[in-house]
């Protein structure tokens, strides 16, 4: 322990060099913002080659001054103390002054390296690693680790219990927890592993694969900014929870520029947040969905006409089902997406007319083109081809599927009887609930399959063309910049990303694999999860060959972490209980503390389950200063939502046992969890990671009946 002066003496300390880093920041942010008056000043002298040195000058200023701001709070973390008596101060972004001499190391440069991978057994030249947490601008807490005693003089004072552990201790807040400074070695390895390449990280619960993931992708984007920004990272989460937990990370490491998505999220204009219970998202994740929805995308429209019947010349000229589904099939050719041939489904119509024509005489008419002059205009006939070839969203096909005589014919042969039942069961309520995650992954398979409508192309505007043939003035910089951030804006759909960052791998199925795949075709990949985590119940061997097809041929490096820093001993012992009932020989994380408090576990009778529920969530919100989350079977969720609705507190939230995946709270009240083990599929894998997310407490209550 240290004494009270010591550690005031420490805090002064690192409290002058925080003045003096916040004193040269403010600098030069003043002078950012000079910069950028001098850049607009500078069009004033004329010449073409003024303007593109405005131009230039006032966007590097401008996102200079806006990272300089960004920063601001909690700028400096650590300290190094280094055998050759050089100290490092470790930050969010590096910091010189006016002798360029280096005031803080940007947390993702190699000198900072050793703040990360720095054991006792492997020193790597630092003799004490401290690290100083702030608020505002005023240090607020110091913590040391000696690495290397031998070297450490007798001036050197050694604060605290140790800086991983005491970082560990604190309150998480609403979002997820500032782990910059607590990464160790086995993670910092991951985080810079070769980056064109994949990386696959796995490793129990609390092992900080989700920071792994994250700093990973502020590490590239520091580290090759051009390939890395240009092409954009995607970060894929299992649910809208987890990416709401996790969107305030990359800011805090210094990065805004990656995309953060759910798997009920990353087909564009459909969104999902209900789950099917596994043995029905074991069918929709199956490879096998592709053969059904692709005959679904093949076949003639519900309730769409069966007979063309048209008037021409006295005549009648009419196709009956069985020539319409030959036309349909001869414009499907194999491969063929189904809005974009749309055409040769019309062509294959006025063919098939024109041949009536031909054998039945009517009129004197020399060619095709001049019959199809005639007829195109004809309502009737338009109305016709419009109802017959619509233009298709991927959703009005899925709504094909709900129909029970529908599904069994494009899954026969494909599905099994128990297995179509079960689809029919889930889409009976497709209409009334809306979709659920494993949905959106068929969407986008749809998407595939059916193609874009083929649209006219469009003759690109000139932003700065006003009404009446009037230009805007302007100037060849300012047209510059606007061509800039054309190039900079992304379509909607964007599939081009330069990486792709998987969190909860362990839970993405085959078809969803498809589905981020197809993003990533032009990717890297980093891919973290925890095998003894998964819900998938399907089979393996699909599940591999669709990740691998994602991946594709990339050199793989893969990682294991292998300490639990989440948990205290005391609660993961009750969670590596639970996974033991089905893998008695799993390797498991190992928790490096303990806060002497064991987890509450209670047995209580139905009819108490909503009362004690409140009263323990209302406790444990005045116990812990941090987050407190409920964690209810998903079928529970709503009712328990209910009884916690009077519970007026941020800090608390209601999650299901499968939207807690990748979670943590400061304390956890967990409802009925041997409901959430009696799921046939993966449920006692399902509570382990339910069990795993309290940092600080846990209370179970489990009703008898």
């Amino acid at each position: 322990m240290t004494d009270h002066t010591s550690l005031n003496r420490e805090i002064a300390v690192e409290q002058r060099h925080l003045d003096r880093v916040y004193a040269r920041l403010a600098e030069l942010r003043r002078a950012a913002a000079r910069a950028e008056r001098d850049g607009y000043r500078q069009a004033r002298v004329g010449t073409f080659g003024a303007l593109v040195e405005r131009d230039a000058m006032v966007f590097h200023a401008a996102q200079r001054r806006y990272l300089l701001d960004a920063e601001h709070e909690g700028l400096v973390f650590g300290r190094l103390d280094l055998r050759d008596r050089q100290t490092l101060y470790v930050g969010r972004l590096g910091v010189r002054d006016d002798d360029a001499e280096t005031l803080v190391v940007d947390w993702r440069a190699p000198a900072a390296e050793p703040f990360y991978r720095a054991t006792p057994t492997q020193p790597l030249g630092v003799v004490r690693r401290r690290m100083i947490q702030s608020t505002d601008e005023r240090v607020t807490r110091i913590e040391d680790d000696l690495l290397d005693p031998a070297a450490a003089g007798p001036e050197m004072t050694v604060v605290g219990d140790g800086a991983l552990l005491a970082s560990l201790s604190k309150a998480t807040g609403r979002g997820m927890r500032d782990i910059v400074a607590t990464i160790q070695r086995e993670q910092d390895e991951a985080i810079r592993s070769p980056g064109k390449d994949v990386t696959i990280v796995s490793g129990g619960p609390g092992t900080g694969k989700t920071a792994v993931a994250l700093h990973r992708a502020a590490y590239l984007l520091y580290s090759d900014r051009n390939r890395y920004a240009g092409g954009g990272i995607l970060v894929v989460g299992p649910s809208s929870v987890f990416v709401e937990y996790i969107a305030s990370v990359l800011p805090s490491l210094g990065e805004e520029s990656a995309t953060l998505r759910s798997l009920g999220t990353l087909f564009v204009g459909m969104s999902a947040t209900r789950t099917d219970p596994a043995d029905v998202a074991a069918v929709k994740g199956s490879l096998r969905m592709r053969q059904v929805l692709e005959r679904a995308a093949r076949d003639a429209v519900p309730d769409g006409p069966t007979e063309l019947r048209l008037l021409y010349r006295g005549e009648l000229l009419r196709l009956g089902r069985a020539e319409l589904d030959r036309i349909r099939e001869r414009a499907l050719v194999r491969g063929a997406r189904r809005n974009e041939v749309r055409r040769a489904g019309f062509d294959g119509i006025f063919a098939a007319l024109w041949a009536q024509v031909r054998t039945l005489h009517v009129g004197h008419l020399p060619d095709q083109r001049t019959f199809d002059g005639e007829i195109v205009d004809r309502p009737e006939l338009r109305e016709f081809l419009k109802a017959w070839w619509p233009r298709l969203h991927p959703r009005h096909v899925l709504g094909w599927l709900a129909r029970p005589e529908r599904l069994r014919a494009y899954a026969g042969g494909i599905l099994s009887r128990a297995e179509v039942r079960l689809l029919s069961e889930a889409w009976r309520s497709l209409d009334t609930e809306g979709l659920t995650i494993a949905d959106i992954a068929l969407l986008d398979e749809l998407d595939a399959l059916l193609g874009q409508p083929v649209k006219p192309a469009r003759p690109r505007r000139d932003p700065y063309a006003l009404a009446g043939g009037v230009r805007e003035l302007s100037t060849f910089a300012d047209r510059q910049r606007a061509a800039r951030e054309a190039a900079r804006q992304r379509p909607e759909d964007y599939r081009e990303y330069a990486h792709v960052v998987v969190d909860e791998a362990q839970d993405v199925s085959p078809m969803q694999w498809r589905m981020i795949g197809r993003r990533g075709r032009l990717a890297s990949w980093t891919v973290v999860g925890d095998p003894a985590q998964t819900a998938w119940t399907g089979d393996p061997a699909e599940l591999t060959r669709a990740r691998d097809q994602a991946l594709g041929r990339r050199r793989r490096h893969r990682f294991t972490l292998t300490t639990n820093y989440r948990n205290p001993a005391e609660i993961f012992a009750v969670a590596a209980a639970e996974i033991r009932r089905v893998d008695p020989d799993l390797p498991l994380p190992v928790a490096v503390r303990s806060t002497g408090v064991e987890p509450v576990q209670r047995v209580l009778s139905a009819a108490e389950l909503a009362p004690e529920t409140v009263a323990a969530a209302t406790a444990m919100l005045a116990e812990v200063p941090g987050t407190v989350g409920v964690i209810t079977p998903v079928d529970r969720h709503r009712e328990v939502a209910g009884w916690l609705a009077e519970v007026a507190e941020p800090r608390l939230q209601v999650v299901t046992s499968l939207q807690a995946k990748g979670m943590e709270y400061d304390g956890v009240v967990l409802v009925a969890p041997g409901e959430i083990r009696a799921d046939p599929g993966s449920g006692v894998r399902t509570l382990y990671v339910a069990l795993s997310r309290a940092t600080q407490r846990l209370v179970t209550l489990d009703p008898t009946g």
